[in-house]
């Protein structure tokens, strides 16, 4: 399913519904770290929980500032993944690939040692595209566009 897919999936799903409140998000970005993998031992449910790097869109001069400031041009948003999708994430995803996330925000609470209040954010998904096959993940200074030496050659 493509980027294009999923966007139609979430106008369709909702506007057939003729929801005013949407909790939905489209996210983009590399995992972090490797999969953790997980299952609730009462039912057997698969879990799976990664962090992915979103870019926040910053380009040129906008992104060279922010670097030379310490600010963070990337947003860390904690995922966590049900049942099959789980379990496909944790076989074909790993550090550095990049996917699509179709979800939810969810939120929450809890109190720590200390007895403070501390709250947590995280994206439920609905849905994983993978982007990229596990391995395939390219350094970030590796040139994408290779040039072709035969003159003569013409792919399409």
């Amino acid at each position: 399913m493509c980027l294009i897919a999923l966007e139609d999936l979430i106008l369709k799903k909702y506007i057939d519904r003729e929801l005013i409140i949407i909790n939905n998000v489209v996210l983009i970005g590399r995992i972090t770290r490797d999969v953790e993998l997980k299952f609730i031992p009462s039912t057997g449910l698969a879990v799976a929980k990664f962090n992915l790097a979103v870019d926040r869109g910053l380009y040129g001069e906008k992104k060279q500032q922010a670097e030379a400031k310490g600010q963070a041009t990337a947003d860390f948003i904690n995922i966590t993944v049900f049942g099959k999708s789980a379990e496909n994430c944790a076989n074909y995803l790993s550090k550095g690939n990049k996917c699509a996330i179709l979800g939810r925000i969810s939120t929450g609470s809890y109190t720590d040692k200390n007895g403070e209040k501390r709250y947590t954010f995280e994206v439920v998904a609905d849905k994983v595209e993978f982007l990229e096959s596990k391995g395939q993940a390219k350094p970030q200074d590796e040139e994408i566009w290779q040039p072709v030496d035969d003159e003569d050659f013409i792919p399409f």
